[in-house]
């Protein structure tokens, strides 16, 4: 379990009371979605590194190990109690098993398409992912799909452990789910398989991204991606908008997206500026925060692999002169410098205090950075600055009123 983040330490605003009863539970249910293939290396079920063209929904029991009970929990939550609880995968079930894809297709009239008794069975695996997702949804009380998408080098049950600890922490107001893709690779050269593995993941990745906005019960999904994990997000997600808007659609209503966040996201500058805010990309979501980290070395060496600038350590001069301060000011995407980033400063996200305390208002406000409620201090290059102790000198409140005003 991630340590306390400073926004809980004095024994407020967590609300526990506002959790829903069903989630309130030291043994919480996630979904997931993955196209990993499956292995029994350890005589037992799981999934590995290895690539399936069928993805594969279920469930997933992460435990909070170490605690006694709900309460328990919730004290060493709000920094009342000292410890801390161990996050451990405790099984899995696979619900369903989708058809192999590409689909089988076939030429007819001039036009090629999927022939109709592959598309009827792809179809009714879907209407089934969607019931059972419709179901979670009524039974956490919550039109909110808190979604996570891992990075780099991580196995199945890392996604599982990451999204329990940034679920719980932001109140367990939404359904959690993840989607994993083939990363953890062996090998000298497993940055390059993973990266590879991220672009295979792209057409899985959208078609879940459409299962989940077609489920009625689904207000809005909320997006975390981690590292090279935002690249297999961005992709789908830029594809999913042009084909949304050659509709006609406005794409942040038909596809239901809220926040995103990239979370030291292995990016290249370059093509995120022609390809995301050239297509203004931000207009997609309610809000989209960026959170970089100059001595992130991580992205060091993947700027050293690819020879360009990653986003996630980017620094001011890898945009235009007066760039950045145009994306401050339409307010859509935000840049977050995370001062103190600890380790070799790529997995902050999940591990530092600050950060921990700002996607938890974030998820759970709604708010932009400045004000009240998430009260980040810009610098001189307009980007938004989370200093070590945020936000210790500046706490919000957050009454339960409050929360339900903003909802």
């Amino acid at each position: 379990m991630a340590p306390t983040p400073n926004l809980y330490l004095d024994g407020r605003n967590y609300n526990p009371e506002q959790v829903p009863i069903a989630q309130q539970t030291i043994a919480p249910q996630i979904l997931y979605v993955t196209n990993r293939a499956q292995t029994d290396r350890r005589r037992s079920f799981a999934y590995a590194a290895e690539r399936s063209d069928q993805m594969a929904f279920g469930t997933a029991d992460v435990s909070f190990d170490g605690v006694d009970d709900w309460q328990d929990l919730i004290d060493i939550t709000q920094g009342q109690k000292r410890g801390r609880s161990r996050l451990r995968v405790a099984n899995y079930s696979e619900e369903i098993k989708f058809s192999t894809t590409p689909l089988a297709t076939e030429r007819a009239e001039g036009n090629l398409r999927v022939q109709e008794p592959v598309q009827a069975e792809y179809e009714a695996l879907g209407e089934e992912f969607k019931a059972a997702l419709a179901e979670q949804m009524r039974r956490q009380e919550s039109g909110r799909v808190l979604l996570y998408i891992h990075g780099f080098n991580n196995q199945f049950d890392d996604a599982l452990v990451t999204l329990a600890n940034i679920w719980h922490y932001a109140g367990r107001r939404s359904v959690p789910m993840i989607f994993s893709w083939p990363a953890g690779n062996s090998g000298v050269f497993k940055y390059f398989k993973d990266r590879e593995a991220s672009n295979f993941s792209a057409f899985h990745l959208k078609e879940t991204l459409d299962l989940i906005a077609e489920v009625p019960e689904v207000e809005t999904i909320d997006i975390v991606a981690h590292s090279l994990g935002s690249d297999v997000t961005t992709v789908a997600l830029r594809e999913l908008i042009i084909r949304e808007r050659a509709k006609g659609n406005k794409p942040k209503i038909s596809l239901k997206t809220g926040t995103l966040i990239l979370a030291a996201p292995d990016l290249d500058v370059g093509s995120v500026r022609q390809r995301l805010l050239t297509e203004r990309f931000s207009e997609a979501f309610e809000q989209v925060s960026v959170y970089i980290n100059p001595n992130d070395t991580a992205l060091a060496l993947s700027s050293l692999f690819t020879q360009v600038s990653r986003l996630g350590r980017f620094e001011s001069d890898d945009f235009a002169p007066g760039e950045i301060e145009r994306i401050m000011k339409v307010g859509l995407m935000h840049f977050i410098l995370v001062e103190g980033a600890a380790g070799s400063g790529h997995s902050y996200f999940r591990q530092n205090p600050s950060v921990l305390s700002d996607i938890a208002l974030t998820l759970r406000t709604r708010a932009f950075p400045g004000g009240q409620l998430r009260p980040l201090e810009v610098n001189d290059d307009h980007i938004w600055t989370l200093h070590h102790d945020y936000p210790l000198d500046r706490l919000p409140v957050l009454t339960p009123q409050e929360l339900r005003d903003l909802r």
